[in-house]
């Protein structure tokens, strides 16, 4: 074990936790795709190679990330930001729809799909972490500091709003946590927050007073998802879903049914994605579940000890961002499944069955592992250069 792990720079704990999740991926999404037989046809089999090639691209670009200076990630972070814009437009415009929501691009001849808001995810948390750490001695300063790291969390989650509030409400919250990690004056932040609020209340007026103008194409499904939850309780047709996946985790109990052997996973759309926590209790059980929250914390508590221990502003605020990316991700997916939440799309980070999400997840494992294995390196550089001094 210990002549793999050469190979392998970072943290030895995320390296392992990372792996597992991926290995078992495998097993759970060949067990929770009988939905997706019914609906699109094909096997499992189809659907489990297809995983497997996303899984085997993910671990590579993990790989070959964390070989990587972190200084690099931190220069290409525009580059990266301005990517996202173009490929968020692009889905705009041209975005393959699914569920009426266009936020899939079809990549030719290989019969994949990307989701362009998983990489402006990724690529405007770094981005705003590296602003924040440019920015650090003038954030006091509306235009000088405030603003240019502001406005492009605007414009990305702008972008992501029209086909996916979730994420684009996720993602909103998350860059105002760094910006409050990154020492932005709370009383901006909580202006900003007030304004926001008072936006979207005008955006939902305008859009109720001229429904022609469809401002807002996916308005009705997030106000029925609420609605739904607030006062429809009983009714098994407007939340069925819901009641399906309380249901999957009841019959969990302990041990759960058996790898393949839960029932509800073929009544529960996306149980192999945005359904995956009850599909997971329902086949391995309450304690299976509890070690799954225990691994996603140990993954968290993990990334900000690496987050405190470097020396450079941008890679503490990448880390944390990062950290509370996958997590709250995977809450989200939990609370969704236990009737906390309304039905949203977040799927559970490393394990559900998606591409673009999954080799984005990898990808931010990878940055971290980069920070983290520099974080080795340099101290051994420190000792030779004071043993050549004292020489």
């Amino acid at each position: 074990m210990r002549q793999y792990f050469s190979y392998l720079k970072g943290d030895n704990v995320i390296w392992i936790i990372t792996l597992l999740m991926l290995a078992f991926s495998l097993v759970s999404v060949y067990s929770f795709v009988p939905i997706l037989v019914k609906i699109e046809g094909g096997s499992p089999f189809k659907y489990l190679f297809k995983h497997f090639i996303y899984v085997l691209i993910g671990f590579v670009a993990m790989y070959w990330i964390h070989k990587k200076d972190p200084k690099y990630i931190g220069q290409l972070s525009k580059f990266g930001y301005v990517l996202a814009i173009g490929l968020l437009i692009f889905t705009f415009f041209f975005g393959a729809k699914v569920n009426d929501a266009g936020r899939w691009i079809k990549i030719p001849f290989v019969g994949l799909t990307f989701q362009s808001s998983d990489f402006a995810k990724l690529a405007l948390v770094i981005y705003v972490s590296k602003l924040l750490a440019n920015k650090k001695d003038s954030l006091d300063n509306w235009k000088k500091g405030f603003w240019p790291v502001f406005i492009p969390v605007m414009i990305i989650c702008f972008l992501i709003l029209k086909d996916n509030f979730s994420t684009a409400a996720l993602l909103f919250l998350i860059c105002l946590t760094i910006m409050f990690i990154g020492r932005v004056p709370i009383s901006k932040l909580f202006l900003i927050a007030i304004g926001i609020i008072v936006l979207s209340i005008f955006g939902v007026m305008v859009h109720k007073a001229l429904p022609d103008l469809n401002l807002l194409p996916r308005y009705q499904t997030w106000e029925n998802r609420i609605l739904n939850k607030m006062d429809n309780v009983d009714d098994a047709m407007a939340n069925s879903q819901s009641m399906n996946a309380e249901l999957a985790i009841f019959n969990g109990a302990i041990i759960g049914q058996g790898v393949g052997d839960g029932k509800l996973k073929e009544e529960i759309p996306e149980a192999y994605a945005d359904f995956y926590y009850a599909s997971f209790v329902e086949e391995f059980g309450l304690i299976s579940a509890i070690l799954l929250v225990l691994f996603y914390m140990i993954l968290l508590f993990r990334i900000i000890r690496i987050a405190l221990k470097s020396d450079i502003l941008f890679e503490t605020y990448a880390c944390i961002g990062i950290g509370i990316l996958l997590l709250t991700q995977a809450s989200i997916n939990m609370l969704v499944c236990t009737g906390v939440f309304p039905v949203t799309g977040q799927n559970m980070p490393l394990l559900a069955m998606g591409g673009s999400a999954l080799i984005m997840t990898c990808v931010s494992i990878g940055i971290v592992q980069s920070i983290a294995a520099k974080q080795i390196v340099v101290p051994k550089e420190e000792t030779t250069n004071l043993y050549a001094q004292q020489a």
